[in-house]
């Protein structure tokens, strides 16, 4: 058992229990009071809510003694090195194979291995510590002389993949963060090369899904359970910025663990969560991601873990319908699709994406479904049931008909007549056809399409978002037949969207003139292709789901070959990923965690259920219908003869 492990078995009670891996949220008498004003209970159908405790800070007690401790940071190896005492008597238990890979992988791996001529290094059964790769290499040299070079190659490319990955696992354990002795989360970046941390140091939301469902496919739950339960908690905090408030609901965009000094008593501290809304971001945007991150990375721990306790406690379910409501709010928008501003989701710089960008409506179509799978039945929510229904249908229609794109539609559009006024108008958004760029007329694949970037009147954004894509796949948003169209895309185009890093997170980047005008950006020009291997792990469930894991398999060889020589950067430049960015963090949490659930995942293919979800047979029915629909029977007082509710 490695000292890392040893550490998590202590906090989750393998030994006796000085710490308790559930703080504030298990039954032991740990309790988290407020320093300001307590809302007061609500009461929901005949249950109580547990009241949301609130302020700028949280106080967490043990028992009627505080969490007491030095000021100290709370991340890295300084974390671990903290509770080293508590785990002394493990130091002993240190394995070859301590930061475990499973023994075994599935046969499709195997063949698709081969043919990539991988040596069978990603099937190894063991791991090797670092010290034997010198060894090896000596074995290496010796077989040489005993003609059986070939055999030590591939023993030698084993240690080297096997050691990457061990690094890895140190390295995200590394960046745990915990609150009163428990794991809440892993910070952005621990890139010791730089001092100006800026906000790297703190937990964000979406960043840490990777990050979860690592320790989910490991099989260490504990630290997702906290995460979840901290976030719902500080989600009823009050959020201003100038006098105004977002709407409730609204999850953070990440948080930070502070030492505080105790009031009344200097020579002691405690720990507080720091949240931030956006109020201090850069261009000071609401994340609109956070909320449906959440419930997918909620479903998905009660899907790893059988435990679904926690997605039926009354204040989670709160927390659902909260997130829900703020979605499903109405407005002015004729359009099923989300309206946000730019800078809301993954990449938090504008990007010329404001509108309705295909990431959010993703991501939102998939928290929908979550969301529905795990709703407890009451008479209070029937409406909001009702109203996530009908969203779903019109939501799904609206993204398979007017975000596809491939060679058929492409020329469609080509001969679109502007300017048109009538029910049954073919191009319904007023597109123009000149803005059909001239890279994409010669990009696209005879055979292949994909989901466009963005959609609003007079305007569609051609550009290929490949977080948006693949998780159109992972959740069912994209059909059958276009989920292997955008996969056939990938395969077509590798060079562009691959090359020497998995996965480019946007085709083509933005360049020059056109940067500057877009982004507000007067610095530099230059070609930006930012955070590349965010999306592997994306790239493995949806290929995986597809039934096509040679895909994946082929772009993971390639990021292994210099992820770790490179430090694991936060995002690579140029169109190739040649150089590492020029203003990339290393050690970049999300590239460490999601190279490691992309390993996981390859091994064991069946894991990938518990974040994908199949195409809603009762949703296929309620499309086809509406594609039937003459849309000038809908107009008038008289209601539709056919009602979709799923």
């Amino acid at each position: 058992m490695g000292t890392s492990e040893a550490v998590m078995h202590v906090l989750s009670g393998a030994v006796p229990r000085l710490l308790s891996s559930d703080l504030c949220f298990s039954n032991s008498d740990l309790v988290c009071s407020s320093k300001y004003h307590v809302k007061s209970l609500k009461k929901i159908g005949s249950r109580y809510v547990q009241p949301f405790k609130h302020s700028s800070m949280t106080r967490c007690e043990i028992g009627s003694s505080r969490c007491k401790q030095l000021r100290s940071s709370l991340y890295g190896n300084k974390a671990i090195d903290r509770l080293k005492l508590l785990s002394c008597n493990c130091q002993q238990a240190e394995s070859v194979s301590g930061l475990g890979m499973e023994e075994g992988n599935e046969a499709w791996f195997m063949d698709s291995a081969k043919k990539l001529n991988i040596n069978g290094s990603v099937n190894s059964p063991n791991v090797l510590e670092f010290e034997d790769v010198e060894q090896l290499k000596r074995e290496k040299k010796g077989s040489i002389s005993n003609g059986t070079a070939g055999h030590g190659t591939s023993t030698f490319h084993k240690a080297s993949v096997d050691s990457t990955e061990d690094e890895a696992w140190e390295l995200l354990r590394d960046s745990m963060v915990y609150y009163c002795g428990s794991p809440v989360g892993t910070i952005a970046a621990n890139d010791p090369t730089t001092s100006n941390v800026l906000n790297y140091d703190q937990v964000f939301i979406r960043d840490f899904i990777p990050s979860g469902i690592a320790f989910l496919l490991k099989g260490e739950y504990d630290i997702v359970r906290n995460f979840l339960l901290h976030t719902l908690q500080l989600q009823s905090w009050e959020k201003t910025m100038d006098c105004h408030s977002p709407g409730q609901g609204l999850m953070p965009a990440s948080f930070k663990v502070r030492t505080v000094p105790l009031d009344g008593d200097d020579s002691a501290t405690e720990e507080v969560l720091d949240p931030d809304f956006g109020e201090a971001a850069i261009g000071r945007v609401a994340p609109v991601d956070s909320g449906l991150w959440w419930i997918i990375l909620l479903r998905a721990y009660g899907k790893s873990s059988g435990d679904l306790s926690v997605q039926e406690r009354v204040d989670v379910q709160t927390g659902i319908k909260m997130i829900l409501r703020l979605c499903l709010a109405d407005g002015f928008d004729m359009f099923p699709t989300l309206l946000v501003t730019d800078g809301s989701c993954m990449i938090d710089r504008r990007m010329g994406i404001h509108g309705h960008p295909l990431e959010i409506q993703a991501l939102f179509y998939s928290a929908l479904l979550c969301a529905r799978e795990m709703l407890t039945p009451e008479d209070g929510s029937a409406d909001l049931v009702r109203a996530l229904n009908n969203r779903l249908v019109a939501l799904s229609f609206h993204i398979r008909e007017y975000y596809w794109i491939d060679m058929r539609k492409l020329n469609e559009i080509y001969r679109y007549k502007t300017e048109e006024y009538s029910y049954d108008a073919v191009n319904k958004f007023n597109i123009y056809p000149d803005q059909i760029s001239p890279w994409l007329v010669e990009w696209m694949p005879n055979k292949g399409g994909f989901l466009i970037g963005n959609l609003q009147p007079a305007h569609m954004d051609f550009r290929f978002f490949s977080l948006g894509n693949l998780w159109a796949v992972v959740s069912g948003l994209a059909t059958t037949e276009q989920s292997h169209a955008i996969l056939d895309l990938i395969e077509a185009k590798w060079d562009d969207l691959v090359a020497d890093m998995p996965f480019k997170i946007c085709y083509p980047a933005l360049e020059g003139r056109e940067w500057q005008i877009i982004t507000g950006s007067l610095g530099p020009i230059t070609t930006v292709v930012p955070g590349q291997l965010y999306s592997g792990r994306l790239l493995t469930v949806a290929c995986i789901k597809m039934n096509r894991p040679d895909i994946a398999a082929k772009a993971v060889s390639i990021a292994e070959k210099r992820i770790s020589r490179d430090k694991w950067p936060e995002y690579y430049d140029t169109k190739k990923a040649r150089f590492i960015g020029k203003q990339s963090r290393l050690f970049q949490t999300w590239s460490i965690a999601g190279y490691l659930v992309a390993k996981l995942l390859l091994r064991d293919p069946s894991a990938a259920k518990i974040l994908t979800t199949e195409e809603d047979s009762e949703l296929v029915n309620a499309f086809s219908c509406m594609i039937s629909e003459n849309p000038r029977r809908k107009r008038g007082p008289k209601g539709l003869k056919h009602t979709y509710i799923v």
